[in-house]
C-alpha cells in the first residue's frame, strides 16, 4: 500500500471521531430544557457539570454524561471492530495488548507497515473523539471562532472504557477518592489525568506513551484553574451557576 493510501484509514478515524467529539450535547440539552446559553452560565464550559449548574438538575447531568461518554466510546468501538474484529474477546482486550500483537503476526506475515497504521487507528479514534469536545467543530461554526468549549472527561472516560477498560477504571477510582477526600472537583479531575499514564506504566503497557500523551491533553484544559486552587481560589464542588472561576 502506497502512503497515501496509509494514511487514508488514519486521517479518517482522526475526522470521524473528531466530529463525533464535536457534537456539543451539553449546550443542546441546556438549550432545550432551560433556553439559555450554557457558554454563559457558570464555568463556561460545554460539558456534564455544567448542565447541572445552567438547569439544577442531577438527572440532565446525569444524560449529559451518558452523551458525552457514548461521544468517546462508539467511534472507538467502531475503529476497533473494523480493525479486529467485532467479537466480545476483540473488543475487551486492552488495546495496547491487542495492538503489539497484531503488529508482530504482520511482522511475520511481511505486512509490517500496514497493520502498525491500523494498530494506530484506535488511539487516534480516542484523540479525536477528545479534542472534538474540547474544541467543538460546531460551536466554533456557531460563533466563528475556534475556542476550547470542554474538559474532554466524560468523553475521554468513554473513549478509555472502549480502548481499555483497566484505564477507565483507574481513572475513574483516582478521581472518586480523590474528591471525597478533598471535597474538590478540581482535584480529582486532576488527578484523574495524571493517574491515566501512571496506570499505563503500573501495568507495563506497551502504550504508555499514548496514555501519557492523552493526560497531558486533559490536564492542560485543567491548569488555568488548577493553579487556581493552589492559591485558594477553587471553590469546593462547584455545582451552582454564579460561583467560582470559569474556564
Amino acid at each position: 500500500m502506497t502512503s497515501a493510501g496509509l494514511a487514508i484509514p488514519l486521517a479518517a478515524a482522526l475526522v470521524a471521531s473528531y466530529l463525533i467529539g464535536s457534537v456539543p450535547w451539553a449546550y443542546l440539552i441546556v438549550r432545550h430544557v432551560a433556553h439559555v446559553d450554557i457558554t454563559e452560565h457558570g464555568t463556561g464550559n460545554v460539558g456534564a457539570m455544567n448542565v447541572r449548574r445552567s438547569t439544577g438538575s442531577w438527572r440532565w447531568f446525569a444524560v449529559a454524561v451518558l452523551a458525552d461518554g457514548l461521544k468517546g466510546l462508539v467511534p472507538v468501538l467502531v475503529t476497533r471492530g473494523v480493525v479486529t474484529g467485532f467479537s466480545l474477546a476483540a473488543l475487551t482486550t486492552p488495546w495496547g495488548i491487542a495492538a503489539l500483537s497484531l503488529v508482530r503476526a504482520g511482522q511475520t506475515a511481511g505486512v509490517g507497515s500496514t497493520v502498525l497504521v491500523l494498530a494506530a487507528v484506535p488511539p487516534l479514534a480516542v484523540l479525536g473523539a477528545v479534542l472534538g469536545h474540547n474544541y467543538s467543530l460546531w460551536l466554533a461554526i456557531r460563533s466563528r471562532c475556534l475556542t476550547r468549549t470542554g474538559k474532554g472527561l466524560a468523553t475521554g472516560a468513554g473513549a478509555m472504557l472502549a480502548y481499555d477498560w483497566r484505564y477507565f477504571v483507574a481513572v475513574v477510582a483516582v478521581a472518586l477518592v480523590v474528591i471525597a477526600i478533598s471535597r474538590y472537583m478540581m482535584a480529582g479531575q486532576v488527578a484523574a489525568a495524571a493517574a491515566l499514564p501512571v496506570a499505563a506504566l503500573a501495568l507495563h503497557s506497551p502504550d504508555w506513551p499514548f496514555a501519557l500523551l492523552m493526560g497531558v491533553i486533559v490536564y492542560s484544559a485543567h491548569h488555568r484553574r488548577f493553579v487556581g486552587l493552589l492559591h485558594g481560589r477553587e471553590p469546593k464542588l462547584y455545582v451552582n451557576d454564579g460561583r467560582g472561576p470559569r474556564g
